[in-house]
């Protein structure tokens, strides 16, 4: 991981103004990654850095935000499929606990691959806090991988 962190933001429904207070509150540090989001977040998170910026008088200045679709349309494969080929460093999802959704399947798939993959992964805003402010995030980081060569190798 290199000190510019990709960094993968999801949320639900009605996680989504807590993401949102989440980015204008850590807005100044986000401005140094590449944020990479899925959706109508995307279009949320990109709306409240320009806000942020504009009102720091930063009127040139634009953050770099790749949006994927949204989550029941793909999104959150999307998101899954570029942590496995290593494009994504760490994941805040803010998912609704108490709401079902109709792509849980695909929302339990992404949690496993970040899980998979070793990345570090905040589903609550008190971990997303703990992410951010870590010493790490200004660092490079060389996270270890398990060696899962024995399992392709393996006799069916």
């Amino acid at each position: 991981m290199k000190r510019q962190k990709r960094i993968g933001l999801v949320a639900h429904d009605n996680r989504k103004h807590d993401l949102v207070e989440w980015v204008e509150w850590n807005w100044k540090e986000l401005l140094h990654h590449k944020l990479i989001c899925t959706g109508t977040t995307g279009k949320l998170v990109e709306h409240a850095l320009i806000k942020k910026l504009s009102n720091e008088g930063h009127e040139n200045g634009k953050p770099e935000i790749i949006k994927l679709k949204s989550g029941p349309l793909g999104g959150d494969q999307q998101m899954g499929a570029m942590i496995a080929e290593g494009k994504i460093d760490m994941l805040i999802f803010l998912w609704d606990p108490m709401q079902p959704q109709p792509h849980d399947v695909d929302v339990k798939a992404l949690l496993r691959i970040t899980v998979l993959y070793n990345i570090p992964t905040a589903t609550n805003r008190s971990t997303a806090d703990f992410l951010i402010s870590s010493t790490l995030m200004k660092s490079e980081y060389h996270p270890v991988l398990k060696d899962y060569s024995s399992y392709i190798k393996r006799e069916l």
